[in-house]
């Protein structure tokens, strides 16, 4: 399969949106609603974004693998 060729802002968008859903998912998180808030600011953010707009990022599956490539480090699928 061909690497779509993502911005490096969207990229890092998704990152951060990882990230801040890991610090949100433990037990009683230090800044809640400031975790919430940066969760729905980069949601918006990513959903919004123009490369959604162009023939690479037009696919359901360009959001799909954007969601895998951002997170991939985070954990490995079982075969």
């Amino acid at each position: 399969m061909d690497r779509i060729p993502f911005p490096d802002d969207l990229i890092r968008a998704q990152q951060d949106w990882h990230a801040a859903y890991r610090a949100l998912a433990v037990p009683r998180p230090r800044g809640a609603t400031e975790l919430r808030r940066r969760l729905l600011h980069l949601s918006t953010r990513i959903h919004w974004h123009p490369f959604w707009s162009t023939p690479d990022g037009w696919s359901p599956a360009a959001r799909v693998e954007l969601r895998r490539r951002a997170g991939g480090q985070q954990r490995s699928d079982a075969a």
